[in-house]
């Protein structure tokens, strides 16, 4: 199982850091330019949560913020544990302890982003609760079903139970996900957003057309 992830998910995506760069800083700055039109100011720092139209392809940014994130922080992993170079271009052959470093660290920061756009403690509600329900459904023997029938029909049971779960998950998580949150709304100020930006187009052009890293020019 770890020879699978290694092969299929951890090499493949750490040979493609100098990219996820460039995509990091794609997404930051596309994130800073609405921020900033959304606080009216680069330099507001206040913004009403909610207080704004979020449009189809806001939205759609935003989960894809979280999933390059994940992708990020798979990429510099992958990097350190098995000695991989950032790009094809990169001069020492091995791996960059600095790109890989900043794809773990800006990955994390990418995956916490959306936190302030997004109702995160509803949506890991639905998630655990929806996995814990599918995973009853399989693995519960025919037995319990017919338990369960002479009480209730095991449909009704399931949606109460997925509603008991949604709901005891998503209050634990908002009471938990409070420090995040600050975090969350820390890097979407816009200036944050563009020096991220500016820093990983820098990086990513070093990485994939120079063959070095910023770590090595100071």
């Amino acid at each position: 199982m770890i020879f699978q992830l290694k092969e299929i998910l951890l090499i493949p995506l750490a040979n493609f850091a100098g990219f996820f760069l460039l995509i990091l800083g794609v997404i930051w700055l596309i994130y800073g330019v609405y921020e900033a039109k959304r606080r009216g100011s680069v330099k507001n720092r206040k913004v009403e949560d909610w207080d704004f139209d979020v449009t189809k392809f806001l939205k759609g940014l935003t989960y894809l913020g979280i999933l390059v994130g994940i992708l990020c922080i798979l990429s510099g992993v992958g990097g350190l544990m098995y000695n991989i170079p950032p790009s094809a271009a990169f001069q020492s052959g091995e791996v960059s302890i600095f790109t890989s470093a900043a794809l773990i660290i800006l990955g994390i920061l990418t995956f916490l982003k959306p936190m302030n756009d997004l109702p995160i403690a509803s949506i890991v509600g639905l998630l655990a609760a929806s996995a814990i329900v599918a995973i009853l459904v399989i693995v519960l023997p025919s037995q319990v079903y017919e338990v369960l029938d002479i009480f209730v029909d095991a449909k009704i049971f399931f949606i109460v139970l997925f509603f008991i779960i949604f709901a005891i998950v998503a209050l634990t998580a908002k009471f938990y996900i409070g420090g995040l949150m600050k975090i969350s709304k820390v890097i979407s100020w816009p200036p944050i957003a563009f020096i991220v930006a500016g820093f990983c187009f820098i990086q990513g052009f070093l990485v994939l057309v120079i063959g070095v890293s910023i770590g090595y020019l100071f």
